[in-house]
């Protein structure tokens, strides 16, 4: 099934509803279904465990093995959903390029894009090699010997060398992830991509490291106007913090020179165009003066742009839900803004959380607490928000507020 354009909305659980599968009910799929709901589409939650966040307000909801082909496409036959989001890395990819083939479903942004991006061998070469974007120097290895001689040369190619990050090919929120700076590193780092590796675990890239000054996210956005004309939109560029590759602040506007703000537009451009499709996409720069490199970019709402749910018009997934269901879209700053994240901090189930009265006494301060069900002690279990006048006082408030909020067994 598909949607026309312009669509017509109808109304959730009846024949004339827009039903929109997500696979992926995270944090972000959460928000994701709130503002499809907001606009009264029926949508259908999918995630491999019980009980996920956005399984607690969905429509429907199913647990399943989503790297599973034959599963998805049982699911994705019987509800006949328009459009199929995929809001994780962890899906079975050819699957829904056969499905989107066959006329079955149709893929936000697009099958070919949830496979490149899937993967980061994929979304480098693509990047690199097909768009001559600028990139850290990378080699990808299937076993550890493999990846010394990629790091220290070999077989006609220059070395990485050192310092270097090691990732595994499919992982994501840093799963996996190593700055190493010697060759008495190399083992442990190829153990924990092995096992940070959330399908494909005999794979890594290497990258050369580079001194940048900073790196930021562009969340840009491929949404119709109301003719029907798909056209890019860029948000304020947000600035992150991340702790082994996995996000712990953001903040936004990140300040920026003309110069590379126009470099990473264009870069997000070059390769949000390739992969296609309509909604929203984050892309991740290096930037260092004038100077910008592409990282990633995933087609789907990013976890550094819970941002703006305080800062723009319209948050990263109210974008998203526009987007990809037809409609136009604004991507104008609110405020500047920033975001704390808090940890579990313990292994527990079903936990609680005290002082979260305290920490919305912090001025124009907001809190999201996700609802998953298990807390680990590196797993995001909320977040805090807020917004300044200036980015220093809103980073203070936001990592304030985050502080106090503490996680507990029940």
């Amino acid at each position: 099934m598909s949607l026309s354009f312009p669509p017509t909305f109808g109304t959730p659980l009846s024949p004339g509803a827009i039903r929109v599968m997500l696979l992926g009910s995270g944090e972000l799929g959460k928000e994701v279904i709130i503002a499809l709901q907001r606009l009264g589409v029926e949508v259908i939650a999918v995630d491999r465990y019980a009980d996920a966040p956005g399984h607690q307000v969905a429509h429907r909801h199913y647990a399943i093995d989503m790297t599973d082909g034959a599963a998805l496409r049982a699911l994705i036959e019987r509800e006949k959903p328009h459009l199929v989001v995929p809001e994780i890395e962890a899906i079975a990819t050819p699957m829904l390029l056969e499905l989107e083939r066959e006329g079955a479903a149709t893929i936000i942004p697009t099958a070919r894009a949830a496979w490149l991006t899937m993967n980061r061998e994929g979304i480098r070469r693509l990047a690199a090699e097909e768009l001559g974007l600028a990139t850290s120097p990378y080699r990808f290895a299937s076993t550890l010997a493999e990846l010394r001689a990629a790091i220290d040369g070999g077989s006609g190619h220059p070395p990485i060398g050192y310092p270097c990050v090691v990732k595994p090919v499919m992982s994501s929120s840093g799963k996996g992830q190593s700055k190493i700076d010697g060759p008495d590193e190399v083992a442990a780092a190829w153990d924990y991509a092995a096992t940070g590796g959330r399908v494909d675990a005999g794979r890594v890239i290497v990258e050369g490291f580079i001194r940048f000054d900073y790196e930021i996210t562009l969340l840009t956005v491929r949404a119709r106007d109301a003719d029907g004309t798909v056209r890019t939109h860029f948000c304020e560029p947000i600035g992150h913090v991340q702790v082994a590759g996995d996000y712990v602040e953001s903040w936004q506007p990140q300040p920026m020179s003309a110069a590379a703000l126009a470099a990473s537009r264009e870069m997000a451009h070059k390769v949000t165009e390739s992969l296609g499709g309509c909604g929203l996409f984050g892309v991740e720069l290096f930037v260092a003066g004038d100077q910008v490199w592409f990282s990633e970019v995933s087609p789907r709402p990013h976890d550094t742009g819970m941002v703006t749910m305080a800062t723009q018009h319209q948050s990263e997934f109210e974008l998203h839900a526009r987007a990809i269901l037809g409609l136009p879209v604004d991507v104008s700053l609110r405020s500047p803004g920033a975001s704390a994240v808090i940890y579990g901090g313990m292994q527990a189930r079903g936990v609680v959380f005290d002082g979260v009265a305290d920490a919305l006494t912090v001025p124009q301060s907001d809190l999201r607490l996700f609802g998953k069900p298990e807390a680990f002690a590196k797993r995001r279990m909320g977040v805090a928000l807020a917004r300044a006048d200036e980015i220093g006082t809103a980073r203070e408030r936001a990592k304030l507020a985050a502080s106090r909020v503490k996680p507990r067994a029940a």
